[in-house]
């Protein structure tokens, strides 16, 4: 490991000197490109994740002076993927923002996307779901222009789960909804459809307007034909039935027996619980 760090100096240190000299045509970028190259890897080797991204730093602006906007992109990355090893999440943020900005400026917006989408992967861990629903968003606009529709869903499908556990229901249902609808024409896609219109259901629920659920019901069913004979259809009738009729205890079993057949997972259970306990205060309001 202190062999692989040493040789990183060694290349780094030439590579400077290269760039201090004089010479024709540019020649010394590219040779201090490839030294920079070499230097990163045998950070990497070594473990020496600053190390590594200072090369990879001085790498991109070598490019640069090369009017190589690719390349410089490409080391930004390798960049940022040596401060996720450190870590230190906000310069890896920084570098892939860096990134982002000259594969959009080149037309790579593919490339744009993937790494809108890894810095939200970042904020996600970090539990910042505002950040990561705007890169999520980011990542799924572009992916959207370059017709990558599956990778654009998930995208969006992480904003619209952020968004309902932020509350912010109506975004998440409007979510939910636009991709099951963009699903049904599609083979490979439209048998997650049902799981996407319980999920905007549920969504519906808990912005406490029965009289919109019951609608929403029906328009999945309209929208999708055999969302009526499936358990999730039923499990949203019954849900929206015993909210109309201000049933606690029919609430928690409809809940129960969906459960017993199909497991609820976090997210689900978290919403059912804010439903519950909304129709619990409105109860006692009442009473």
């Amino acid at each position: 490991m202190g062999d692989h760090k040493a040789k990183g100096m060694e290349y780094e240190k030439t590579a400077e000197n290269k760039l201090n000299t004089w010479a024709f045509f540019g020649s010394k970028y590219e040779d201090a490109a490839d030294l920079l190259e070499k230097a990163g890897n045998s950070y990497k080797l070594s473990k020496s994740w600053d190390e590594a991204a200072s090369a990879y730093i001085k790498l991109a602006s070598c490019q640069l002076k090369m009017d190589s906007k690719h390349e410089a992109a490409a080391a930004y990355v390798d960049a940022a993927n040596a401060y996720k090893k450190k870590p230190d999440s906000q310069q890896a943020v920084k570098m892939l923002a860096m990134a982002t900005q000259m594969f959009e400026d080149i037309g790579r917006l593919s490339m744009a996307a993937k790494h809108y989408k890894d810095i939200a992967d970042i904020y996600e861990k970090e539990e910042d779901f505002g950040k990561a629903m705007e890169y999520y968003d980011k990542a799924a606009d572009l992916y959207s222009g370059e017709n990558i529709e599956s990778t654009s869903n998930q995208c969006k499908l992480k904003v619209a789960q952020y968004a309902a556990q932020t509350k912010q229901y109506e975004r998440a249902t409007q979510i939910y909804q636009t991709v099951a609808k963009n699903s049904m024409n599609n083979n490979l896609l439209k048998y997650s459809v049902k799981g996407y219109l319980l999920n905007a259901g549920l969504c519906q629920i808990c912005g406490k307007d029965i009289v919109a659920v019951q609608n929403a019901i029906e328009s999945y069913q309209e929208l999708d034909p055999t969302f009526s004979g499936t358990r999730e259809c039923k499990f949203l009738q019954d849900l929206a039935a015993s909210i109309d009729e201000m049933d606690v205890e029919k609430f928690t079993e409809v809940v129960k027996e969906f459960d017993s057949m199909i497991r609820l997972d976090q997210w689900k259970t978290t919403l059912l619980l804010r439903a519950k306990n909304a129709l619990k205060t409105k109860g006692e309001d009442i009473t």
